[in-house]
C-alpha cells in the first residue's frame, strides 16, 4: 500500500483543509478560514500556515486541488472565481521555495478523480470519469490508468457545453435547485421521507443528468462513472431517471456494461489532491 506521507490539500473559496496522509489514512489535519477577499499574499500566508500545521520533515510532497484552471506542468493556478485576487498564482514554484518538497498542483475535479483512482472505486478500472456534482459541475478522466487533463487541463469541463436555454451545469448543479426556490437539503430531507414533490424534483434532476452522462459516453465510452460533491449524496433518488433518460442513447449496447456509481470514498478531496503525487511521479496503485 501507499504508506509514505503526503500531504493533500483541499484549496477552496471558503476553507482550506490540509491533511497529511500516510496509506489511506489522515493523520493529522487542519481547516482554515480562506481569506478570499484580501490580497493574493493573505491568501498564500493563509495556505502556507495550514500547509505548516501538520507538515513533517519526512513528508515527500504536497498535492493541491484548485477550483480553477491550472497549468498542471508549471504548476501555476490562473483566475480563481472564488477567490478574486488569484489572477496567476505560481503555486507550485512559491510553495516549492518555502518546503523544499515537490509540489503539484492541478483542478479539484481532476483530483477527485485521481482519489478514485488511488484510493476509492477506480483501483481496478482502466478508463473512468470522475463526475463531481455540488456548486458546479467537473469531471476528471482517467484513460488508460493516467489521468487526461488535455492541453490546458480544461478536459472534462461538460458543464460548460450547451444545454436549452443556458450551459448544462444550471440543471445538473445546485443552480438547479436554487433557481426554483428550493434549498438542496431540505429537498433531500423531504426525499427521505417520502415526500411526492421532492421526489419529483429528484426525477426531473435525474432526467438532466442523463444528458451529462451521454455527453461523457458519446467523448469517453467509459467502464463506469463515478459520481461524488454534495448532490451525489441524493443519489438514490435521480439515479432511475437517469438509466431511463439514457432510453435513446445511439449505442445501447454500451449501456448494458457501464456502470454508474457513487463514490464511498472518505475525504475524498485531500485523498484526491495527495494522489498528484503519485500521479506525476508516474506511480499506478498496481505498483504499490
Amino acid at each position: 500500500m501507499l504508506e509514505r506521507k503526503i500531504i493533500g490539500v483541499d484549496m477552496g473559496g471558503t476553507k482550506i483543509h490540509a491533511s497529511l496522509i500516510s496509506g489511506k489514512e489522515i493523520i493529522s489535519e487542519c481547516t482554515l478560514d480562506t481569506p478570499a477577499k484580501e490580497s493574493e499574499k493573505a491568501v498564500l500566508d493563509r495556505l502556507i500556515e495550514a500547509i505548516e500545521q501538520v507538515f513533517q520533515s519526512d513528508c515527500e510532497g504536497i498535492g493541491i486541488g484548485v477550483p480553477s484552471v491550472v497549468d498542471s506542468e508549471k504548476g501555476i493556478v490562473y483566475d480563481v472565481v472564488a477567490i478574486p485576487s488569484w489572477k496567476e498564482v505560481h503555486l507550485k514554484e512559491i510553495l516549492e521555495n518555502h518546503f523544499k518538497i515537490p509540489v503539484y498542483v492541478n483542478n479539484d475535479s481532476n483530483c477527485f478523480a485521481l482519489g478514485e483512482k488511488f484510493f476509492g472505486k477506480g483501483i481496478e478500472t482502466s478508463n473512468f470519469v470522475g463526475v463531481t456534482i455540488g456548486t458546479g459541475l467537473g469531471s476528471g478522466i482517467i484513460i488508460e490508468n493516467k489521468l487526461y487533463h488535455g492541453a490546458n487541463t480544461g478536459a472534462g469541463e461538460i458543464g460548460s457545453i450547451s444545454y436549452k436555454d443556458g450551459i448544462i451545469e444550471q440543471y445538473t448543479a445546485s443552480e438547479f435547485f436554487t433557481s426554483k426556490g428550493l434549498d438542496g437539503e431540505e429537498l433531500y430531507t423531504a426525499a427521505k421521507n417520502g415526500d411526492p414533490k421532492a421526489l419529483a424534483v429528484f426525477t426531473e434532476y435525474g432526467k438532466n443528468f442523463s444528458e451529462v452522462v451521454k455527453i461523457i459516453l458519446y467523448a469517453y465510452d467509459p467502464e463506469v462513472i463515478i459520481l461524488g460533491g454534495s448532490i451525489s449524496n441524493a443519489f438514490e433518488f435521480f439515479i432511475e431517471a437517469v438509466w431511463k433518460g439514457l432510453g435513446d442513447y445511439m449505442y445501447p449496447i454500451a449501456l448494458k456494461t457501464l456502470k454508474i456509481e457513487k463514490s464511498k470514498l472518505k475525504n475524498s478531496a485531500v485523498l484526491g489532491a495527495a494522489a498528484l503525487v503519485y500521479n506525476f511521479k508516474t506511480e499506478t496503485i498496481l505498483e504499490s
